[in-house]
Parts: C-alpha cells; structure tokens; sequence
C-alpha cells in the first residue's frame, strides 16, 4: 500500500518512514502544509497520515480541502494537542482516526493495520493480464496453478504497470511506487526491478516493454 505522511518534526517523519517501509508499504513524505495540500490533489496513494501542526497550511485545512472534493481516503490524523475538543474537532472534519504525540509504535502500526483493513474492503477486486490475476485488496499475483512468489516490491511495480491499462509509466512514477516520492535512491534500480519481474511474468504471457528516454508498459501478449 501507498502511504502520504505529512509531518514537519523530522525524527518523528523518519521514525514514521522507517515503520512503514518495514511493514512493505511505500511512503511519500512531506513536511510543509501548503506544499501537502497541493500534492494530494493530485496523488494516488492509498492512505494519508497527517499532522494538524504544520507550518504553511495547518493539517485540519488541508483535510477540509479533501473532504470538499470529494477524497474519501483514510486519514489518520496526527498532533500534539490531547483536549477532548480537539479530537472532536478532527473527527468532523473527516478524519477516520485519531493519534495523540507521543505514541508507542505498536499503537500506530495497529491504527495503520485497522485502516487498511478498510481500503482492502473498498478495493475488493480481482483484475487479470494474459494469464495472471492480480487482487487488489490482498495484493496477491497468481497464475492458473495458484498465487505467484513475487517480491513486495516487485508486486508495487507490477501493479503500477497493470494500473496504467497499457499506458506508459516513467522511471520517476515506477520508482515513486518502489520507495515513495522523495526517495534517495537512482532511476537505475527500476530497470533491475524490471527485469526479475519481466522475468517471472514470461511464462504467463505478459510482456514488459521498455520504451526509451519515456518509461515501460506492460501488455498481454498475443
């Protein structure tokens, strides 16, 4: 799963980054408001955790602006305010839940695992290329002969591609998907991860193609 985490305290970013990525989700990160606001008009990830103490446009704005326009992804909202009103506050405004700082770890990874449960339920479909089928709540590869022992981050560049229904994907959005924008990590990782999954995709006739100085797409072959 994708995650967007807008918080400007930066241990508690990395603390947040670190957790997330072990548990194979890919984490955008963002520290200024006005910066988040404008950002998630126009991603596609799965899930948005937000601070409400941000510097530019506060947190509980930035949520409004979603909600008026209709984005209804799970937003797990983060501050260090702990009234009762506060929280209330939040709440109507369109949060799905709610976390006090500090907090332990364990808690967050359970807040987190609580809302996925959630996106699962609304992505409850299965797609299917060439001979493979993808569901898309368990992310889960399969051939005829049952599920495919792919790599989490081969699944994330499988299922970008398989998204795109045939379109071109850049280097910089397959490896948004990978590591989450941001990222410290070069374009050439892509075409290694490319490769294994082209490679395990062979057999069930699906295709990688790489379109130079563009991107890759991916198609049934015929």
């Amino acid at each position: 799963m994708r995650i967007v985490v807008v918080e400007d305290n930066h241990s508690v970013a990395k603390g947040i980054r670190y957790y997330l990525q072990d548990a194979g989700h890919a984490v955008d990160m963002l520290h200024d408001g006005a910066e988040a606001d404008a950002y998630l008009r126009d991603d596609h990830a799965d899930m948005v955790i937000l601070d409400i103490n941000l510097p530019g446009t506060d947190g509980l704005t930035i949520l409004r602006h979603m909600r008026a326009r209709g984005d209804l992804r799970p937003v797990l909202l983060l501050t260090a305010r702990s009234e009762t009103q506060d929280k209330i506050k939040g709440l109507d405004t369109g949060a799905d839940d709610y976390l006090s700082k500090p907090f332990e770890m364990e808690e967050f990874g359970a807040r987190i695992r609580a809302l996925s449960r959630r996106v699962s339920e609304q992505s409850k479909r299965v797609t299917s290329i060439g001979a493979v089928t993808f569901d898309l709540g368990a992310r889960m590869v399969s051939g005829p002969d049952g599920p495919l022992d792919i790599p989490r981050r081969e699944v994330a560049l499988f299922e970008r591609l398989l998204m795109a229904e045939g379109r071109i994907v850049s280097k910089q959005l397959l490896l948004d998907s990978l590591y989450g924008t941001g990222a410290d990590v070069d374009e050439p990782v892509v075409e290694v991860y490319v490769s294994r999954l082209r490679k395990r995709l062979q057999p069930y006739g699906v295709e990688i193609i790489v379109k130079r100085g563009l991107g890759y797409l991916m198609q049934a072959v015929s």
